[in-house]
C-alpha cells in the first residue's frame, strides 16, 4: 500500500501561508509606542497622528466636492471614515489598513461616473496622501515582510481596478502611487528597526548591569569567605596548640584529662582541615592582597591609621566614638572595620572636598555605625570602578544578622549607617526563635 505524505517543502510553505494569513486578517489590538526619548514627548506621535486625521477627512470631502462634483451625504460619510481609520491605526494598524481600503474602494466607486478628462482614477488627486499613513503605522508595528504584502494588496487592487473598471478619460496614477506607498514602507521600516535596536540596547544594558553587580557581590562574597577563613582557621590552631600544651600544665594529669584533650585538638585539627579544604581555594595568592592568610585581619583599634590614610588623601575627617570601647568578636570587628573602610573611599571617589564624620556607638548588645559626609566641593572624577560597594556592606553586615542603611542627607551629601549585634550567635538565636 503506498501512503502519499505532503513534501516537508510543501508544509512549510503551507504554515507560512497560514502564518500570513493571520496576521492580513486580524483585529489584533497594537498601540502605537511612545517616544522613549525624549521623555516630555512622549505622545507626540499620537499628538500628530491625531491632528493629521482632521485634514485627512477634510481633504478627501474637499476632492470629492471640488473636483468630481460629489455632493450629499456620501462625502460627509467618506470624511470621516477617512478620519476614522487614520485614529485607527494608533490602535488597530492592520484593521485601519482594511478600513482604508475600503473606504478607497467606496471613493472610487462613487466618483467613478464623475471622472472628467486628465483625472485620476480610482484615486483622487489627495487619496494617496491620505492613505500614506496607514502604510506608514502598519511598517511601524508589523514585520517587513507583512508590511510588503500590504503594499502590494493594495498595489495589486489598484491596478486590478484601473484594469477592468476605470473610465475612459481618466489618467493613471499608479506609479506614483507604489513611489509614495513604497517610501511611506521604507520609512516605517527604518523607524521600527530603530526603535527594536534601542530597546535591545537598553535590554542588553540592563542585563549588563545586573550581571555586574552580581560578580561584583560574588567577588565580595569571595573575599568575606577568605577573611573568615583566616579568622576561623586562626582561632582552630589556637585551640589546637593549647589542647596540645594543656596537660603539661597540669601536674601528674589524669589518663582521661590527656584522652580528652587530645580528643579536642584530634577534633580541632580535623576541623581546621576540613575548613582549608572547603574555602582554600578561595585563598589569595598575591603577596599584596590585603586578604592574604600571612597578614592579620585589621579590627577597630586600626581605625585611627585608617582615617589618617584618607586625611592625607585631601579628606576632612573627625570621628567620635561613644560608649565603653572594647574587643569584639573578631567577625563583628573585621566587619566593622571594612562598612568604615568602604564608606570612606566612597566618599574620595564620589564627594572631594566634603566633610566626614565617623561615629561608633558601643551600646549594650549593638554597635552602631555612622559614616556621613556633607556635599562635595568639586566635581567627582570619572570613577572606573564597578560601583557596587554598597552590596558588599550590606552582605557583610546580614551575615551578622546586622542592618545597613544608605541615602542621601536632607542638607546634601550622603550617609551610611549600620547596626552590628555585639553576639551574632544570640541575634541569630533570636531570629530563628
Amino acid at each position: 500500500m503506498n501512503h502519499q505524505t505532503e513534501p516537508p517543502a510543501a508544509g512549510h510553505h503551507t504554515l507560512l501561508l497560514h502564518g500570513l494569513a493571520r496576521e492580513l486578517f486580524t483585529l489584533k489590538r497594537d498601540p502605537l509606542p511612545k517616544m522613549s526619548r525624549p521623555r516630555w514627548l512622549a505622545w507626540l506621535p499620537h499628538v500628530v497622528l491625531t491632528y493629521a486625521a482632521i485634514p485627512c477627512g477634510v481633504l478627501t470631502g474637499m476632492q470629492l466636492n471640488d473636483h468630481y462634483g460629489v455632493n450629499g451625504t456620501a462625502v460627509l460619510g467618506l470624511s470621516l471614515l477617512t478620519s476614522a481609520s487614520v485614529l485607527l491605526s494608533m490602535i488597530r494598524p492592520i484593521a485601519a489598513w482594511w478600513l482604508g481600503l475600503v473606504t478607497t474602494a467606496l471613493v472610487a466607486w462613487t466618483i467613478h461616473d464623475h471622472v472628467g478628462q486628465g483625472q485620476s482614477w480610482p484615486w483622487t488627486p489627495a487619496g494617496p496622501v491620505t492613505f500614506a499613513p496607514l502604510i506608514l503605522m502598519v511598517a511601524l508595528r508589523v514585520p517587513p515582510r507583512v508590511t510588503v504584502w500590504v503594499i502590494g494588496i493594495t498595489l495589486a487592487l489598484s491596478g486590478l481596478a484601473e484594469a477592468v473598471f476605470r473610465p475612459p478619460q481618466s489618467q493613471t496614477v499608479v506609479a506614483g502611487v507604489a513611489v509614495l506607498f513604497g517610501f511611506a514602507g521604507i520609512l516605517g521600516y527604518a523607524l521600527r528597526a530603530t526603535r527594536l535596536a534601542r530597546g535591545k540596547l537598553v535590554e542588553q544594558e540592563t542585563l549588563t548591569e545586573e550581571e555586574r553587580a552580581q560578580r561584583t557581590l560574588l567577588e565580595e562574597r569571595n573575599r568575606i569567605a577568605r577573611e573568615l577563613h583566616d579568622v576561623v582557621a586562626h582561632h582552630m590552631s589556637v585551640i589546637s596548640i593549647q589542647a596540645q600544651v594543656a596537660p603539661h600544665l597540669v601536674e601528674n594529669p589524669s589518663a582521661e584529662l590527656k584522652e580528652n584533650l587530645a580528643g579536642i585538638r584530634e577534633n580541632a585539627l580535623e576541623a581546621l582541615t576540613e575548613l582549608r579544604r572547603v574555602l582554600g581555594v578561595l585563598r589569595s595568592e598575591q603577596p599584596d592582597d590585603p586578604a592574604n592568610p600571612h597578614h592579620p585581619q585589621p579590627t577597630l583599634a586600626e581605625l585611627d591609621g585608617l582615617v589618617d590614610n584618607v586625611r592625607s588623601a585631601g579628606l576632612a575627617v573627625t570621628t567620635e566614638i561613644a560608649g565603653i570601647r572594647r574587643a569584639l568578636a573578631p567577625g563583628v570587628e573585621l566587619t566593622a572595620y571594612r562598612i568604615v573602610q568602604e564608606a570612606l573611599s566612597n566618599c574620595l571617589r564620589h564627594a572631594p572636598g566634603s566633610r566626614v564624620e565617623v561615629g561608633i556607638a558601643y551600646g549594650p548588645r549593638e554597635l552602631h555605625l555612622c559614616i556621613a559626609n556633607s556635599a562635595p566641593t568639586r566635581p567627582a572624577p570619572p570613577s572606573q570602578g564597578a560601583g557596587h560597594g554598597l552590596l558588599g556592606m550590606r552582605e557583610r553586615a546580614g551575615m551578622l544578622g546586622g542592618e545597613l542603611a544608605s541615602g542621601p542627607r536632607p542638607g546634601g551629601g550622603y550617609e551610611v549607617s549600620a547596626v552590628l549585634p555585639m553576639d551574632p550567635e544570640t541575634k541569630k538565636d533570636e531570629q530563628e526563635a
